[in-house]
């Protein structure tokens, strides 16, 4: 069993900044893919970015692209989004998740364990 817990949300201006941290426990953090999810409002949950066990693979939502960088630190047994230029419409809660499996998954049923999410809001 694998606890997840994402902190580093808050309310931010349009343009601002923002770093995720997603602490994981209990199991291998190094086997595990890693995923940054979100949840905005009425809408269903959405893929932001993945990355490879050993970090050396990314993958990013077209929304995130050249705004949003994922990591990860296999020694500290944590994930990071780091998240710039935000926009209005990045307001959501940001959900971690692992995957067992070494695909690189962008899809939310490759995923096997889930955080609570961190809110994260982004004022006009």
């Amino acid at each position: 069993q694998v606890q997840l817990v994402e902190s580093g949300g808050g309310l931010v201006q349009a343009g601002g900044s923002l770093r995720l941290s997603c602490a994981a426990s209990g199991g291998s953090f190094s086997s595990y893919v890693m995923g940054w999810f979100r949840r905005a409002p009425g809408k269903e949950r959405e893929f932001v970015a993945s990355i490879s066990r050993s970090g050396g693979i990314t993958k990013y939502a077209d929304s995130a692209k050249g705004r949003f960088t994922i990591s990860r630190d296999n020694a500290k047994n944590t994930v990071y989004l780091q998240m710039n230029s935000l926009k209005p419409e990045d307001t959501a809660v940001y959900l971690c998740a692992a995957d067992l499996d070494s695909v690189v998954a962008t899809v939310r049923g490759e995923y096997d364990w889930w955080g609570q999410g961190t809110q994260v809001t982004v004022s006009s």
